[in-house]
């Protein structure tokens, strides 16, 4: 008859013990009579790490990179500068626009002079009325020419504002694609940014696709995909998640649906994790770990009248839906059976 080994059986108790407390009722007890319940049949399978969206931090203007101010891992909020484009050119534009606009404001000058004396010579009966009209059109020419020039230089001030790139939504940054001193065009990718929402991928077998709802709870176990220890019954906490949306379209015969569980934001984007899934629900005798018996490398109950049976232990039984969680029997008991705990467990 199979057994699990001695620091299986303890790792099974340690993960249990760290999940779910039994009911006062039980411990208080001391007796439990032994009937198959339904449970959810858990399948592990392996999960993504993902951003629920990535955007790309892009430039507005072509030119150089002067100051590029994040690297891979960087934190950034809606709005942070992030790097720096500069055009040489724009400057220069600029100084030849204020130049034009300077000498467009002493032809301005010169024409409210002129239309002042026009409209003085006109008062006197000397000047005509043909020269006081040219006087007032050069002087809204003018007027009109400093306007488009003040104009036009907005646009050029305004693209070397947009020599900043920004973040535009707030995340992580997942990759830089630029170095300080390269040459860049409008519109071209300067970082990824990985969102602050992130949920897990999960890829099930396609005959678990009926099972699978919006809503279900998944398990989540620890990060690094490391085995259940003795050593660390910490590591064997399970996180409480929930199916966040599932794809109608399967991808190489495979469900793919995504989980929403706290905490993912200090995960690296792409880590994988083990998840825990309820593919289905079937019969099983389930009891607290703690009212198990080992003795010579097989697993014991106490029965009510103080003899003991072996039995075949198998996985822990989280609790899900308001059901307690233990340790299934595989063989052994059968329903009826009323079982003790045993003396100092």
């Amino acid at each position: 008859m199979p057994r699990f080994s001695a620091p299986r059986t303890l790792a099974v108790a340690a993960l249990l013990a760290a999940f779910v407390p039994l009911s006062s009722a039980l411990a208080q007890s001391g007796t439990l009579t032994v009937q198959p319940r339904p449970v959810e049949d858990l399948k592990a399978v392996f999960a993504t790490v993902e951003s629920v969206r990535e955007t790309l931090a892009r430039t507005r203007i072509g030119g150089t990179v002067a100051d590029l101010k994040v690297t891979e891992g960087d934190k950034v909020t809606v709005g942070q500068v992030i790097a720096t484009v500069r055009d040489p050119k724009l400057p220069l534009q600029l100084a030849a626009l204020d130049a034009r606009i300077q000498a467009l404001k002493a032809q301005q000058h010169q024409a409210e002079l002129e239309l002042g004396r026009a409209r003085q010579l006109r008062a006197s009966g000397t000047g005509t009325q043909q020269r006081l009209d040219d006087a007032q059109a050069a002087l809204d020419v003018a007027r009109a020419q400093i306007a488009a020039m003040e104009a036009e230089r907005s646009v050029v001030a305004q693209q070397l504002r947009e020599g900043e790139v920004l973040a535009p939504a707030a995340g992580r940054i997942l990759h830089v694609k630029v170095i300080d001193g390269a040459v860049v065009m409008p519109g071209e990718a300067v970082a990824g940014i990985a969102t602050d929402t992130y949920i897990l991928r999960l890829h099930l077998p396609e005959r678990h696709a009926r099972f699978l709802r919006e809503g279900d709870p998944v398990l989540v176990g620890q990060r690094g995909l490391a085995p259940v220890t003795v050593a660390d019954p910490g590591a064997t906490a399970l996180t409480r998640g929930s199916v966040r949306q599932v794809y109608p379209e399967m991808a190489g015969g495979q469900v793919v649906a995504d989980a929403t569980v706290s905490g993912l934001g200090d995960f690296f984007v792409g880590e994988r994790v083990r998840v825990y899934v309820a593919t289905g629900t079937r019969e099983a005798v389930v009891i607290p770990p703690d009212w198990l018996l080992r003795r010579f490398g097989t697993d014991f109950v106490r029965l009510a009248d103080g003899t003991e049976v072996p039995v075949q232990a198998g996985g822990a039984i989280p609790a899900l839906d308001g059901q307690p969680g233990g340790l299934e029997i595989l063989s052994g008991l059968k329903p009826g059976d009323v079982i003790v705990r045993p003396a100092g467990s």
